[in-house]
């Protein structure tokens, strides 16, 4: 008996103690918080709104995938060359800022499904007469935004119709330039470009989208496949159910 109560007593303490052990585990309440770096003035994609909230398709496009997924994140709002940089740098986890797929970018980074299609064009100030295709450009200077597609394609005509480029960090800078006219033109992605028009920047387009890449969202190459994942699974389901339509028609018509 004495044997049994001996054992008896010692498997008490043992369950007590895988409970203790057990119960003492605190579980995990928070999820990871992913950084998404964006631009500052891309609009219809991405700007601030006269109530000073940061808005637009990108905006309102990941706070739906998210919700859909059910993970959180917080923007950097850095300019898109810094952007660029910053998750390159490891300092942001994604870049969501009308960003063009395009072969050179895809070395570095894995891209979501695309989810806009896009294409350039070129502006002048809207009281501008004299220039109407890229002939006219010939010994002026353009604006151009850094790393954009806009950027690259003029820089890919800027020998053959003689023109020099400046380089801007924010669309806004960029539209200045050509409206007071420091610079004869600038290239811009046209539904962007299109909304500033509407909202009366002082600008005109005067040319035929050129044919462009698509948008998607960034990660760094081989890094943060499980993002991507529900990326690319909660752009399926807002397409899916009309949400992402509903976002585009908010800020694009037709």
């Amino acid at each position: 008996m004495k044997l049994m109560r001996a054992m008896f007593a010692a498997c008490l303490f043992l369950a007590a103690a895988f409970a203790c052990a057990g119960g003492s585990k605190e579980p995990e309440t928070q999820s990871k918080v992913y950084l998404f770096a964006t631009d500052t003035t891309f609009a219809p994609f991405e700007f601030e709104d006269i109530s000073g909230n940061f808005v637009g398709i990108d905006i309102d496009m990941l706070a739906a995938i998210a919700e859909d997924q059910g993970f959180s994140y917080e923007l950097q709002v850095l300019g898109f060359n810094a952007a660029v940089q910053s998750l390159e740098a490891g300092q942001s986890d994604a870049v969501i800022a009308g960003m063009s797929i395009t072969p050179e970018r895809e070395l570095k980074f894995d891209f979501s499904d695309p989810y806009f299609d896009s294409g350039v064009v070129m502006g002048i100030a809207e009281n501008n007469t004299s220039i109407t295709s890229y002939a006219d450009l010939a010994g002026q200077q353009v604006a151009v935004k850094t790393g954009t597609e806009g950027a690259a394609f003029a820089e890919s005509i800027m020998d053959v119709y003689g023109f020099t480029l400046v380089y801007f960090d924010d669309s806004a800078s960029m539209y200045n330039e050509v409206r007071i006219g420091n610079s004869a033109a600038c290239f811009e992605d046209y539904p962007v470009l299109g909304y500033g028009i509407s909202q009366g920047i002082g600008l005109k387009i005067v040319t035929e989208k050129e044919r462009g890449a698509s948008y998607g969202i960034a990660v760094n190459k081989g890094l943060n496949a499980e993002l991507l994942e529900m990326i690319n699974k909660g752009l399926a389901n807002i397409k899916a159910n009309g949400t992402y339509q509903k976002i585009l028609d908010t800020y694009i018509t037709e």
